[in-house]
């Protein structure tokens, strides 16, 4: 029987050698440049080494502003590039596709300055209370990602994610919970998704490769969004261009969100087939078995590790094990696999 977790798959140009991808995980390690450095380099190019298909690098800020933390890798200038290219290269050296997570932090950004956010609402009560964006600064913001997409493009990269997840920016203009305008970007559902509909219009003016969404599909609060929404924006993003949407959720507002293995993958699965894009399923996906369950059942499309792959760079290869298959070694590890 066809394992399906080691199936390849193609989405628009680009080919997968199979179904597992690592996760975009805050290394904060760059330089105070938002450089890349040699971490980066051994970090990633060890999980392409493990067989890992598609490793997607750490949520890359679009802006100084943006940043997480002052440690974020940046893309907001022409000086990140020979850093990102060193590292796609590396990537594309050991047999995986390369993706970034573009990003901006909102009011969720832990730096010395003012925070910019939709409206002036801070996360939590030991959190900076934002600046509500004006329209300049919103038309700036779409810019600047823009911008990053096409050094990303210049730099080697296969796939962008747009961050629109876990509180951050995007996610900020799409919750009620932290959007209070009264302006176009305000009010009705369509109106919070009008920043990343103009984010990815802007985008897909300088790139024609794959591009995937993440979002939060579930901000756990009576007031906030739920997956019902997100299939009406899931159906919006396909219509604008998103070829993947990459199904996390929370953290917009802070929460009691009881976790177990496999508890955001319904979010996937509803999104998939009711709004009839591919997705990718995260969070607490750890065995082979698990993975494996999710696409025969077509609850995804795509696997997305983390925290096993900080564990075990040859997650894959334990997988496969699980699995009773086999996968190629790296022609150097081969005595030992």
């Amino acid at each position: 029987m066809e394992r399906k977790l080691f199936s390849p798959y193609t989405i628009k140009n680009v080919e997968l050698k199979n179904r597992i991808v690592m996760s975009p995980m805050c290394m904060y390690s760059s330089n105070e440049h938002g450089e890349v450095t040699d971490w980066h380099k051994v970090h990633y190019a060890s999980r392409a080494i493990g067989g890992t298909a598609l490793i997607m690098v750490e949520a890359t800020a679009v802006t100084p502003q943006g940043r997480i933390s002052e440690r974020d890798l940046g893309i907001w200038n022409d000086r990140h590039i020979e850093g990102l290219k060193q590292l796609t290269s590396l990537i594309h050296e050991h047999g995986a596709k390369a993706a970034i997570q573009i990003a901006h932090a909102g009011r969720k950004a832990n730096i010395s300055g003012e925070v910019i956010a939709p409206s002036s609402i801070p996360f939590n009560e030991k959190s900076k209370v934002p600046q509500e964006m004006t329209e300049a600064q919103i038309e700036e913001t779409i810019t600047a990602f823009r911008d990053a997409a096409q050094r990303a493009k210049v730099s080697g990269f296969d796939i962008i994610e747009l961050h629109g997840a876990h509180g951050y920016l995007i996610n900020e203009f799409l919750s009620p919970l932290s959007n209070r305008r009264n302006d176009k970007y305000g009010g009705t559902l369509e109106n919070h998704y009008r920043f990343l509909k103009e984010i990815i219009a802007a985008v897909k003016t300088v790139w024609d490769g794959p591009l995937f969404v993440r979002v939060s599909a579930n901000d756990y609060h009576p007031e906030g969004l739920s997956v019902h929404d997100y299939i009406q924006i899931a159906s919006w993003l396909k219509q604008d261009g998103t070829d993947l949407i990459d199904v996390s959720s929370g953290a917009v507002v802070p929460a009691a969100i009881h976790v177990y293995p496999g508890y955001q993958v319904p979010f996937s699965d509803a999104i998939k087939n009711e709004a009839d894009i591919a997705t990718g399923a995260v969070g607490l996906i750890t065995s082979g078995i698990q993975a494996e369950e999710i696409l025969q059942n077509g609850r995804a499309d795509l696997i997305f590790i983390a925290r096993e792959l900080l564990r075990n760079p040859y997650w894959p290869r334990q997988a496969a094990q699980e699995l009773r298959t086999s996968i190629p070694s790296p022609v150097q590890y081969e005595r030992g696999w």
